[in-house]
C-alpha cells in the first residue's frame, strides 16, 4: 500500500536523504545543505513516499517563515530567490511522483529542478532557469581546440584582450584561503544590495561551505594577481570530476579580468580532465558568447492559496 507522509524531524529527514538521495553534484550532498540549515534553520517538511513501509519518493521542502512558502530543502533565501541547483523528486516511477505531487501543500515553489526527476509528470515541465556547463570531453580535452570553435574575429578580439594582462605579468595562485575575504567584498562591492552576500544569513551559510569544503580538500580557490593587485578570485568544488564555480569577485581596476579567469577554470578542466565545469544559472552577458551549453532548469509551482504552517514546539 502506498503512503504519503510527512516528516518534520531534522535528524529523521537527514537520515532519508542519506539513504536515498543520489551524489552526482556538490549539492546533491548532505553536508553541503546542511551549511545553510545550520544557519537559516527551516523547518524541514519532507513528503516521504512509502510502499509496504519502503521509502519509493521524497519531496524534500523547507518551511520559509520570512516568505510564507515551501521550498527545496534548505530553503535558503534572499530576496525570495533561492540559490542551490540541481534540486530534484525523487520517485520511483510515474505513480510515485503523482501522489507526492498530490500532497504538496499550497503555497509550494519549488526551482531550479533537473529535467529527469519530473519526466514522469503528467503535465509539460515549465522552465524556470538556464544553467551553464563547460565539458572538456566535446573539445577533446584541449583548450586550444575550444578557442578555435570561435570565429576569426572574436579570437582576434578575445587575444588581444587576454594579452593586455599576459604582458601586464598577470599570474594565476591556487588555494589562498586568506583571498575568500577579499572575494567576498569585491562581490559586494559590484553588486550591492543584490548580492547574496549583503544577506547576513547567506554569507555565513557560504562561509560555512567554503570552510566544510576546504576541510574535505574539495574547495579550489583562484586567485588572478595583476601588477602585485589581486585582480580576481573565484571560489568553486571539486567532486565526482565535475567542477563547479561557486562565486567570484572582480577588481573594477582590471575590466576584463572576469573572461581571463573564467578562461583559465576551461584550461584548468581540460588539462585535469574534468568531466564537466558547472558554471551555475545566469547567462550575464558572456555563457552564450563563450559557447557553454545551457542546461534548462524546471519549477513547480502549487496554486497560490495560503500555505498554513505550525511549527512544532
Amino acid at each position: 500500500m502506498l503512503n504519503v507522509r510527512i516528516c518534520e524531524d531534522l535528524k529523521e529527514a537527514e537520515r532519508i536523504w542519506r539513504a536515498h538521495w543520489p551524489e552526482n553534484h556538490i549539492f546533491d550532498l548532505w553536508d553541503v545543505r546542511a551549511c545553510f540549515q545550520d544557519v537559516f534553520n527551516h523547518p524541514p517538511h519532507f513528503l516521504v513516499a512509502e510502499e509496504n513501509g519502503v521509502v519509493e519518493g521524497l519531496m524534500a521542502l523547507s518551511w520559509i517563515e520570512d516568505e510564507e512558502y515551501f521550498g527545496h530543502f534548505p530553503g535558503e533565501t534572499y530576496q525570495g530567490k533561492t540559490w542551490l541547483e540541481q534540486n530534484r523528486i525523487l520517485a520511483r516511477d510515474s505513480k510515485i511522483l503523482r501522489a507526492l505531487v498530490r500532497n504538496i501543500p499550497g503555497g509550494t515553489r519549488l526551482r531550479y529542478l533537473v529535467r529527469d526527476s519530473i519526466l514522469f509528470g503528467d503535465e509539460a515541465p515549465v522552465e524556470d532557469e538556464t544553467g551553464y556547463s563547460f565539458s572538456p570531453a566535446k573539445y577533446d580535452y584541449s583548450f586550444d581546440a575550444y578557442f578555435q570553435s570561435f570565429s576569426p574575429k572574436s579570437r582576434k578580439k578575445l587575444g588581444k584582450e587576454l594579452s593586455r594582462f599576459h604582458e601586464a605579468g598577470a599570474s594565476f595562485h591556487d588555494d589562498r584561503i586568506q583571498d575568500m575575504d577579499l572575494m567576498f567584498q569585491m562581490n559586494l562591492d559590484s553588486y550591492g544590495e543584490t548580492s547574496f552576500f549583503s544577506n547576513p544569513m547567506f554569507l555565513g551559510s557560504f562561509e560555512k561551505l567554503l570552510l566544510w569544503l576546504h576541510s574535505r580538500g574539495l574547495l579550489r580557490i583562484t586567485t588572478v594577481m595583476c601588477h602585485g593587485e589581486v585582480a580576481a578570485v573565484d571560489v568553486g568544488s571539486v567532486w565526482n570530476s565535475s567542477y563547479t564555480v561557486l562565486a567570484g569577485g572582480v577588481n573594477p581596476n582590471f575590466p576584463g579580468v572576469a573572461k581571463l579567469i573564467n578562461f583559465h577554470h576551461m584550461e584548468w578542466a581540460c588539462r585535469n580532465r574534468m568531466k564537466t565545469v558547472d558554471f551555475l544559472c545566469g547567462d550575464y552577458g558572456w555563457k552564450e558568447r563563450f559557447h557553454l551549453s545551457p542546461r534548462p532548469l524546471y519549477k513547480i509551482e502549487a496554486p497560490s492559496y495560503p500555505a498554513v504552517y505550525v511549527r512544532k514546539k
